[in-house]
């Protein structure tokens, strides 16, 4: 491939991701609003939340595959779909042992789907805009670590996590403002 043609192919994955940065802020920081709202207890609509968030993430990996077939391999992509398809049954099926298990579940999910946003976020370093997802998988790890801790507390809340996909939102944000330059070819 012709060094034309790559850049070309990086251009068009670039805004590509640049949009779905996008949606994907848009869709964080609504969910997290509504989330946070209804974080106290497991009712219905938690469930239907902290279900669809995971669902949604597969959509996005889904997508960004499609998008992104020119610019390296996809296999880290295919473990997130698989992951947050376990974790959106998982959180299903934990919400009716109450929230120790839907924490344990949300955990562990936002500790692997981190991973895999660090790792990729590195082997796209050179497309440029990716700093925000790197730093965004590491927190995620951490985050994830923090929500199995607290599942063993006292009192145990869904609210933080919840609140946990405004940094996300904001990190996505970042990434896709900071892609705009890659996805208009410079």
């Amino acid at each position: 491939m012709t060094t034309t043609a790559s850049s070309t192919g990086m251009s068009q994955t670039a805004a590509a991701l640049r949009r779905l940065y996008f949606v994907r802020f848009a869709f964080a920081i609504v969910w997290a609003l509504v989330a946070i709202t209804t974080a106290t207890e497991i009712a219905p609509l938690t469930v239907v939340l902290f279900v669809l968030y995971p669902l949604f993430d597969v959509g996005a990996a889904i997508y960004d595959l499609r998008s992104s077939r020119t610019t390296g391999t996809p296999s880290l992509l295919y473990v997130n779909v698989a992951v947050s398809l376990i974790a959106a049954v998982g959180v299903g099926v934990a919400a009716a042992s109450g929230i120790p298990a839907v924490l344990r579940v949300w955990g562990a999910w936002a500790v692997v789907a981190g991973l895999v946003q660090l790792v990729v976020g590195v082997t796209r370093r050179r497309m440029g805009g990716q700093w925000p997802m790197i730093i965004s998988g590491g927190i995620s790890v951490l985050a994830g670590g923090s929500f199995i801790v607290a599942a063993s507390a006292d009192d145990p809340s869904l609210t933080n996590a919840a609140g946990y996909a405004i940094p996300g939102a904001i990190f996505f944000l970042i990434a896709a403002l900071r892609l705009g330059r890659r996805a208009k070819g410079n």
